[in-house]
C-alpha cells in the first residue's frame, strides 16, 4: 500500500459518516501495475436509520461518488456484486440501509457474494449505541442484552464484521474491510455495523485515514516444494484432467492455462464459474462436467487416475456428490489461493496465484505430454461433446414451441465475442453450463455458487455498469421473474441498458423436474389455481402477463413465440439504447443427459410407490459416492 504523507497530529474534523464517504473516493486498487478507483459507487435505501448520517454525508459529497437509489435492499447486493464480478474483483460497491428489515434484507446478498468469492461492502444501519431512546422502531429485542440487533445475522455471512460503537474505532475497521474486500482468498461480503446516532458523531479523524491509498492485490506464489510435488504427480499420471474453476476467471490466468493444456496434453473440464476458461472449441476442451455437465466430460473424469483442481471449491455439482472420480487411484492436485480449498479432497496443495502457479508447472513439465492416444481420445470426446451441442440447440422436428435449448442457442448467436450472458437459478443455469459458448473471460456471468433466484436483473445491471461496452443477455425464469423484477426501474432510472430474456415454462421448472426425480410427483411446483380440495387444479392454470408487467415499468418488451420472431427482437433490442426485454413461452422437458449423480435425499419410509422407486435409485446413486481422505502420493 502507499499513502499520502501527513504530519502526526494533522486531524479532521468529520462525523463518522463523512469520513467514510471521504475515505471511500479516494481508495486504489493496483494489479499488474494496472491502478484504477477501487468503489464504483454507493447504493442506498434510506430511513430513519441512516438519512441523517450517511445520507447526508453523500449528499455533502454529491457527485464525487455515484449514488443510485434501490428497490430492495438485497437487490442493491446483487447490483453491486454483478459489478464487483465485471470488474474482476478489482472493483466493488457499497451498500448503505436503514436499520431492522433493511438491514435482515442483506443477509442473502452477503451470502451469494460470499459464497462466490466477490467483494460487497454493507453498511447496515444499528439501533442506537448510547440506548438512550431505549426500543427503537424496528429492532429485534433480545432479553439476553442489548447488544444484539439484526445486524448480528450477518455475521455467519460475511469475511469480516465489525460494529462502531464509537468513532475511535472507525479507523481500524475501514482498514480492515478494505484487507479483506482486496484479499484474493478471504474476499466476500464485508458489514459495518453503523448505529444512527455514531453516524451523525463527530471526531477529529487522523487526515492519513483520508488520504489516497493504493492496495495491491497479490499474486501469491506458491511454495516451491508443492510445485515439486504435483509436478512429480502430474508426471506420472496417464489420464489427468483438469477441473478449471471460477479462480481461473479471477486470477487472468485464461492464457496460461491454454499455454498449460497445449504442452502437456491435459484435457480441461469446467465448472459454472470456470466455463469460460478454455475457448469452447479448443480441441481440449471437454465442456461442463459434474451434475450439470455433459457425460463427454464426465466419463473422462470417471476415468481419470489425477484430477487437477484450478480455483474450483468442489462444490455438489463440481463433484457429483462425490461420485464423478471412480478411478480407485485417483490423486488430486489443487492449485488454489484459499488453502482451505487447495487441501480438499486430500490433495497436494498448490496455495497460490493461478496464473503464476500455471507458468511454473509448465516449466516444470517442460517436455512431457500426456500418452499420444490418451491425447486423441479426448480430443475425440471434445468433438462429441460440440457435435452434441449442436444438436441440442437445433430447431426440434415437429416441435409447437421453442424449446429451452433452443433458445440458448439462438440468443448465443446474437451475442457478440465480449458480450456476456447472465443467470442464477432454475433449469436455465444447467442449459447454459452446458450449451453456451462464451466469446472472451468475462462473457459468462452465471452465479451458481449460492443459485440466488431474483439475481438476474440487479446483478445484470451490476455489469452493465461495471463495463457499459458489453451487452448483458439477462435470463430469468418466470419463478425467478416473480420473487424479484423491480430493479428494472432501477435499469431505467440509471439510463443502464440490459437485455432481458423472461423465459416462461409455467413454474418453477427445474424443481418441478427435480421433485418428479425424487418420487414427490411435482408437488407444489408448477402455477395452477387451488382447486376445492386443496390441491392444485392443473385444468386451470395461472395466466401471467409478463410483457405486461414489463411494459407498466416502460420497458420496451417483445412477446415471442418462433425463432425468427426471437432474432427480429434479439436485433431490435441490441439496437435500443435502454433496457428491452423479451419474453419467451418454452417447453420445459429436457433434452439432454449428463450421467452425473446429485445427492438429493429421499424418504426411507414411504407409501407412495412413486417415492418408494425414487429411493432405490437414490440408494445405487449413492452406492457410488467415495470419501477422499487417503493423502495424495507424490
Amino acid at each position: 500500500m502507499s499513502t499520502t504523507s501527513y504530519g502526526p497530529h494533522d486531524t479532521v474534523r468529520l462525523t463518522v459518516t463523512q469520513a467514510i464517504v471521504k475515505f471511500l473516493e479516494v481508495q486504489q486498487v493496483e494489479r499488474d501495475g494496472h491502478s484504477e478507483p477501487f468503489f464504483g459507487g454507493v447504493l442506498g435505501i434510506f430511513g430513519h436509520g441512516n438519512c441523517g448520517g450517511l445520507g447526508q454525508a453523500l449528499l455533502e459529497e454529491a457527485g464525487k461518488l455515484r449514488f443510485i437509489q434501490g428497490r430492495n435492499e438485497q437487490g442493491m447486493g446483487d447490483i453491486a456484486i454483478g459489478y464487483a464480478k465485471m470488474r474482476n474483483r478489482l472493483g466493488a460497491m457499497a451498500v448503505t440501509t436503514s436499520i431492522g428489515p433493511g438491514s435482515a434484507n442483506l443477509v442473502t446478498a452477503a451470502g451469494t457474494a460470499t459464497s462466490n468469492r466477490l467483494p460487497l461492502l454493507l453498511f447496515p444501519s444499528d439501533i442506537f449505541a448510547t440506548r438512550r431512546t431505549g426500543s427503537v422502531l424496528q429492532q429485534i429485542e433480545d432479553e439476553r442484552g442489548t447488544s444484539t440487533s439484526t445486524n448480528d445475522s450477518l455475521r455467519s455471512v460475511s469475511r469480516f464484521w465489525e460494529r462502531i460503537n464509537r468513532p475511535e474505532q472507525l479507523a481500524n475497521a475501514l482498514l480492515g474491510a478494505m484487507r479483506t474486500l482486496t484479499d484474493p482468498a478471504n474476499t466476500g461480503a464485508v458489514t459495518i455495523s453503523l448505529p444512527q446516532d455514531v453516524q451523525a458523531e463527530a471526531y477529529d479523524f487522523p487526515a492519513a485515514l483520508l488520504a489516497p491509498r493504493t492496495w495491491h492485490v497479490d499474486r501469491n506464489r506458491a511454495d516451491v516444494a508443492s510445485l515439486e510435488a504435483a509436478a512429480k504427480a502430474i508426471s506420472k499420471a496417464e489420464k489427468p484432467v483438469i477441473i478449471a474453476g471460477g479462480g481461473v476467471i479471477y486470477s487472468d490466468a485464461t492464457e496460461e492455462l491454454k499455454t498449460f493444456v497445449e504442452a502437456t496434453g491435459i484435457p480441461v473440464g469446467v465448472t459454472q464459474s470456470g466455463k469460460a476458461s478454455l475457448p469452447f472449441d479448443h480441441e481440449l476442451a471437454i465442456g461442463a462436467i459434474g451434475s450439470s455437465g455433459m457425460k463427454f466430460a464426465n466419463r473422462v473424469g470417471n476415468e481419470a487416475d489425477l484430477v487437477i483442481g484450478i480455483g474450483t471449491r468442489y462444490t455438489d455439482f463440481t463433484s457429483a456428490s462425490n461420485t464423478l472420480f471412480q478411478n480407485p487411484d485417483a490423486t488430486f492436485v489443487n492449485i488454489n489461493v484459499f488453502p482451505f480449498d487447495a487441501q480438499k479432497e486430500s490433495a497436494i496443495p498448490v496455495v497460490g496465484d493461478a496464473r503464476e502457479s500455471l507458468k511454473e508447472l509448465t516449466e516444470k513439465l517442460k517436455g512431457w505430454t500426456v500418452p499420444a492416444d490418451y491425447r486423441a481420445h479426448v480430443a475425440e470426446v471434445a468433438q462429441q461433446q460440440r457435435d452434441e451441442v449442436a444438436t441440442l440447440i437445433a430447431p426440434e422436428p415437429g416441435a409447437k414451441i421453442l424449446s429451452q435449448t433452443e433458445v440458448v442457442g439462438i440468443v448465443n448467436e446474437a451475442a457478440g465475442p465480449r458480450d456476456v450472458v447472465l443467470n442464477a437459478a432454475g433449469s436455465i443455469p444447467g442449459d447454459l453450463h452446458r450449451l453456451w459458448k462464451p466469446g472472451s473471460p468475462l462473457g459468462y456471468g452465471v452465479e451458481y455458487g449460492y443459485s440466488c433466484m431474483g439475481y438476474e436483473i440487479p446483478a445484470g445491471l451490476g455489469m452493465r455498469i461495471g463495463d457499459p461496452s458489453r451487452e448483458i443477455f439477462t435470463f430469468i425464469g418466470d419463478g425467478s421473474f416473480l420473487m424479484y423484477h423491480q430493479d428494472v426501474l432501477t435499469a431505467i432510472q440509471e439510463q443502464e441498458k440490459i437485455i432481458l430474456l423472461v423465459v416462461d415454462n409455467k413454474g418453477f421448472g427445474s424443481i418441478n423436474s427435480l421433485s418428479v426425480a425424487v418420487g414427490s410427483q411435482g408437488f407444489e411446483t408448477t402455477f395452477f389455481h387451488r382447486g376445492e380440495d386443496g390441491r392444485q387444479d392443473t385444468s386451470r392454470p395461472l395466466e401471467i402477463d409478463f410483457a405486461a408487467i414489463l411494459r407498466g415499468y416502460g420497458v420496451t418488451t417483445y412477446s415471442v413465440e418462433t425463432a425468427d420472431e426471437l432474432r427480429e427482437a434479439l436485433d431490435k433490442a441490441k439496437a435500443a439504447t435502454e433496457i428491452t426485454a423479451i419474453y419467451v413461452p418454452v417447453d420445459p422437458v429436457g433434452r439432454f443427459g449428463s450421467e452425473g449423480f446429485w445427492e438429493v435425499a429421499t424418504p426411507e419410509v414411504s407409501h407412495i410407490e412413486s417415492s418408494q422407486k425414487a429411493h432405490e435409485v437414490y440408494m445405487k446413486g449413492r452406492e457410488q459416492q467415495r470419501l477422499y481422505v487417503e493423502p495424495a502420493t507424490n
